[in-house]
Order: structure tokens, then C-alpha cells, then sequence
């Protein structure tokens, strides 16, 4: 996923939802009401294709939220962003905490191990029920590392880096 510097990305469009254009979202920030306070937001579809609209209304769906966008009025042009991404302006989004990133900033940084060994890219995060996966990638080779406290050594955004350390079962 790539997104302009200036923009950071809050959900991902799983699919429409109902008769009247809306989507089902789910959220990519652990940030309690961040998909609730959109209003100017930017679609990114999977084709590079990207949409200018507003959050009309947002109602929660147990884990997921439904969302309606002033541009789309159907269930068809609804279906044209079916996993594409929801991005607002990186100013309309709080500060983390330390130690805490945005989904966005950590997807495509270069992942080494303590000892200096370049793994893979960081290319997609699985939330999972117990705890998040990073997926790192490097040619066929995938490698998955739960995004623990105990394994994350470092991350470094300005430099494009994280850190791991690898435990016995995780060797790449």
C-alpha cells in the first residue's frame, strides 16, 4: 500500500454494504473513535485509482464499521473499491503514543535482525485474534513475525528500519 507522505491510512474497503452505495470498513488504527471523526477523506482503489469524497455517516458493525461516502450511491460503484483504502489527512489523525505506529508507516519498511540481517520487507499485517502478524517478504520467501513487544527490537520510520530479534521457530 502506498500512500502520500501527507496522508495516513485508517481502513481498508472489504466490501459494499446494502442498496445505497455504503462499505463495509475495517478499521487499520487501534485508535478509539479515529473511524468515527472522518469527514474529507480519499479512496485509493487497488488500481491506483483514487476518489475525493466525504464520511456521510458511520455506524459500528461489531469489529468492522459501515460507512457512507457522499460519492458513492450504489451498491455497484460501491463494489469498485472492494479492497481499496480509506486516507485522511495525516494532521487529522492524533499522535501515538510511544511505541505505537500507524499501519501505514510500518508497511514497507526494510526488516533486519539484531544481529544486522536483512529479512525481508514488512508487507502486510494480519490482525489476529491474539496478537498482530507482521508478513515480511523477501523474493518467495515469507516469513511471518508476531508483532511482540519481546520481538520488535527497534523501529526507526525516518531510516525505513525495523529490528527483530529471532527466536528458536522463527529463523528465516
Amino acid at each position: 500500500m502506498t500512500n502520500q507522505p501527507e496522508t495516513v491510512t485508517v481502513g481498508q474497503i472489504e466490501r459494499p454494504f446494502g442498496v445505497r452505495g455504503e462499505v463495509k470498513v475495517r478499521p487499520l488504527s487501534d485508535v478509539p473513535g479515529r473511524i468515527e471523526g472522518l469527514g474529507r477523506v480519499s479512496l485509493m482503489g487497488r488500481n491506483g485509482q483514487t476518489l475525493e469524497t466525504s464520511v456521510t455517516h458511520v455506524r459500528r458493525a461489531g469489529a468492522r464499521f459501515i460507512l457512507g461516502l457522499s460519492g458513492l450511491t450504489t451498491p455497484e460503484e460501491a463494489s469498485l473499491w472492494r479492497g481499496g483504502y480509506i486516507q485522511t489527512i495525516r494532521g487529522a489523525v492524533p499522535a501515538l503514543p510511544d511505541g505505537h505506529y500507524y499501519e501505514c508507516d510500518l508497511i514497507g519498511l526494510t526488516v533486519r535482525t539484531d544481529e544486522g540481517r536483512s529479512i525481508g520487507i514488512l508487507e502486510e499485517i494480519w490482525n489476529l485474534p491474539g496478537n498482530p502478524v507482521f508478513v515480511v517478504r523477501q523474493g518467495e520467501k515469507e516469513l511471518l513475525i508476531p508483532a511482540a513487544k519481546e520481538l520488535i527490537v527497534a523501529v526507526d520510520l525516518p531510516a525505513g528500519m525495523m529490528t527483530v530479534r529471532m527466536i528458536d521457530g522463527l529463523d528465516a
